[in-house]
């Protein structure tokens, strides 16, 4: 079985849609770790495209926000002003969906699913030294993660030292084929589709090769002057618009 594993989409509709294309023909399911929405222009168009594509989509703390199980008040005066824009957007139906998205660790075919850490939804997994308690509270030998927007992971070797996965840049394509081995444990990040923060602009996604036991993960460039100016005529904060082309 091959999937599609997206996370952090952040309501980039164009993102989402190239990330969707370039895949097409090379997956047979999709699962999405969580941030449909927040920060971009298109949250009801994100929700309804991931609702008709995913098998098995968990929540992020911004669809937890923006669907108000939680009140932002953690979140910096750019994230929350995203939040409270999108509250005002979302249709009552999308509204309820994301109201009840089940929070990670999910299991799918022996792999785990979280959004931040198999711990805590929330939790972010940013440093080697960070992965510790999460590779101690994970059930399966691979955990998908998202929330930091950082394409890559983590793998962790049978003597506990835990080392980063680098994914290097490439015009457009796979930047990464990583080989899951036995007796390892691996924490993979396939990056954020609509706003990655590790300096590369472009949307990011990996594919899981069940049989094969391999990652292969991407990063495609996609039309981001046309998600940008959606962005400006929405009133969003001009910051949330800029960083968009910086990676950051």
């Amino acid at each position: 079985m091959r999937y599609l594993i997206l996370s952090d989409i952040h309501s980039n509709l164009e993102a989402f849609e190239k990330c969707v294309n370039t895949a097409r023909g090379h997956y047979d399911e999709v699962l999405c770790l969580g941030d449909l929405v927040g920060y971009g222009p298109d949250p009801n168009a994100v929700i309804e495209a991931v609702r008709e594509l995913a098998s098995l989509t968990i929540r992020g703390n911004h669809d937890k926000a923006c669907a108000g199980l939680t009140d932002a008040e953690d979140f910096n005066p750019l994230a929350r002003a995203g939040t409270l824009w999108t509250r005002e957007q979302l249709t009552p139906a999308n509204l309820a969906w994301l109201q009840k998205l089940p929070s990670g660790p999910c299991e799918v075919s022996g792999i785990e699913l979280v959004h931040g850490s198999p711990r805590d939804e929330d939790e972010y997994l940013v440093e080697s030294y960070d992965t510790a308690p999460a590779f101690e509270e994970a059930t399966s030998a691979v955990v998908f993660f998202g929330h930091t927007h950082l394409q890559g992971g983590f793998v962790s070797t049978p003597g506990g030292s835990s080392q980063p996965i680098h994914c290097y840049g490439v015009e457009n394509g796979c930047t990464l084929k990583l080989h899951i081995e036995q007796g390892l444990r691996y924490l993979v990040n396939p990056g954020s589709v609509g706003q990655p923060r590790d300096r590369d602009w472009r949307a990011a996604f990996a594919i899981f090769d069940s049989d094969q036991r391999l990652v292969e993960y991407y990063r495609v460039a996609y039309n981001l002057s046309a998600t940008q100016e959606k962005m400006r005529k929405a009133g969003l904060p001009e910051p949330l618009i800029t960083r968009l082309q910086f990676g950051r």
